[in-house]
Formats: structure tokens, sequence, C-alpha cells
């Protein structure tokens, strides 16, 4: 009667209560198979960041049920256009995903040893402890030394060969550990690349076109730093002319001004400087 066809294969368990959770999960767990790009497929950020606002544009059109037809044709297109590196994408899904399970495996089997070899432990120290006490027993019966230097004898034996034992335990555990780090990190090395970090990616603007330093100011408040030649009262490479700079980029960062050009308009000066040479942010902020 609806005219839509259903099949049996696109039906699935109800996991969510809210059946508006359970339709978003599955649009966007069908879309993120298809728009599966990563950052290092992008030239810079802002054309990653675009993709990503489009991504989310497509899952909200098939959530709330706008524009379904333009909003599928757009998938279409969008597949048949990057149909190689949806491919390529989904092949290294799948790699890191079975690294991910050998990873658990090795993880599994090493736990199973380690349990193993606690076990046999825990069974040589029950039996070493049955020697020992069998061991004091026979030197009692055979000894005419005297009982307490015997037994004293005994556990100082005890405890070395206990002691022997946890050492060879450790190195053992030890071993175990830096064999698996080393697998894993050779496994990650040849999954996932290992891209080095480049802090401020961003296009950091300095505010350096906004205004010009002098070679001084009417600054009190660094009067008695300037003057300090031996440098007593100045911190490790504190220098008077970046604080001058930082408050001249703080002063004009919030101010709406052109910047700075070779024959610069009838307008007022970026900074407003009096003949002293201090800095009036007031009447620039006014200005």
């Amino acid at each position: 009667m609806c005219g839509k066809i259903l099949r049996k294969l696109a039906f699935t368990p109800q996991t969510f209560e809210d059946l508006g959770v359970e339709k978003e999960v599955a649009v966007r767990r069908r879309i993120a198979k298809e728009f599966n790009k990563r950052r290092e497929d992008f030239p810079d950020l802002r054309s990653y960041n675009d993709y990503l606002e489009m991504v989310e544009d497509i899952a909200f059109n098939l959530i709330n049920d706008i524009d379904v037809p333009e909003t599928e044709e757009r998938i279409a297109q969008y597949r048949r256009e990057n149909a190689a590196i949806i491919e390529l994408n989904q092949k290294r899904e799948e790699e890191y995903a079975r690294y991910l399970q050998e990873q658990e495996e090795m993880e599994r089997q090493e736990r199973e040893l380690r349990a193993q070899e606690l076990r046999r432990l825990e069974e040589e120290e029950r039996e070493e402890r049955e020697k020992g006490k069998q061991a004091i027993i026979d030197k009692l019966e055979t000894s005419d030394k005297d009982a307490a230097r015997l037994v004293a004898k005994s556990r100082l034996e005890a405890q070395r060969r206990a002691s022997a034992r946890a050492s060879s335990s450790s190195g053992f555990g030890m071993l175990q550990s830096s064999s698996s780090f080393f697998r894993s990190r050779a496994a990650q090395s040849t999954v996932v690349p290992d891209v080095p970090h480049v802090p401020l990616q961003d296009n950091w603007y300095a505010y350096d076109d906004m205004f010009k330093m002098r070679e001084s100011y009417h600054d009190p408040v660094s009067d008695a730093v300037r003057r300090d030649r031996d440098g007593i009262m100045r911190a490790g490479g504190y220098m008077v002319e970046q604080a001058w700079e930082r408050a001249l980029r703080f002063a004009v960062a919030g101010l709406e001004i052109m910047p700075l050009s070779d024959n610069p308009p009838s307008m007022p000066e970026p900074m407003a400087v009096d003949s002293e040479g201090s800095v009036d942010v007031a009447m620039a902020a006014a200005a």
C-alpha cells in the first residue's frame, strides 16, 4: 500500500528505546561507510572542515527527512566522483581492524601465558613449602644440634629460594611486556603512519600590519628596569621591547581599522602617540 519495498535484511534489532536515536545511528553508520576521508586527504585544514560540514548537512537532511531525493543524488554523485579514495580508505579501516584483532589475540595469549606461569610458580612454592617442612622434621629427628638454629637455617634457605623464583618470574614478565611493546609498535608503524606534529597549523594573525613600533616610549612602569644595566631586576630573556610590542598588539586586536599602506588615506593613525612617545590606547580606541 505504501509503495515501498521492505526487505528482511534491512531490519535490525532495536538497540535504543527512542526510535529517533535508532534512526540517527543507522543513518550515521551508513554515511560513515562512504564519507570516510581523513585529514591527510585534504591540502589544508579549512578544506577538511568544509568536508565535515558537508557530511553533517547530509546526515541532518536524512535524519529529519529534508530534501531526501536531492540528498540521495548528492550522495550518489559523491560516490561516483570519489570511488577510488573511498575504496582505499575502506581497505585502511579493514587493515586497522585486523591489526586491532591481532593485537587483542596477542594480549590474550600473553595473559594466558602469565596465568600459566603464576600457577606453575604457586605449585612450585607449595611443593617447596612441603619439602621444607619435611626436611625440618627429618633434621630434627636425626641431628643433635639446637632445634631453633635448624629451623632458622631452613627458613633462611627457603627465603633465598623464594626470592630467586620471584626474580626469575619478574624477568619473564618484563621480557613478555617488552616483546609485546615492540611488536605493537612495529605493527602500528605499518598500519598507522607516524605523522610529525606541526604546531599552530592555522593562519595565525599577529596584527603587525596595524601598528608601528618606536625605538622607545614614555613608560614609567619600566623605567627602573631599563636603567638596570646589570640585569639584576630582569628575568632570564626579558626584553622591554617585547612587552611594548605585546601591549600594542593587544590594543589594536579589537580595533576596526585598515592596515597600514604606503599611501594611507585620510584617516586616523592606528595608534595615538603623544609628544613624549607614550601610547594612548583610549584615544586609539576612540579613533
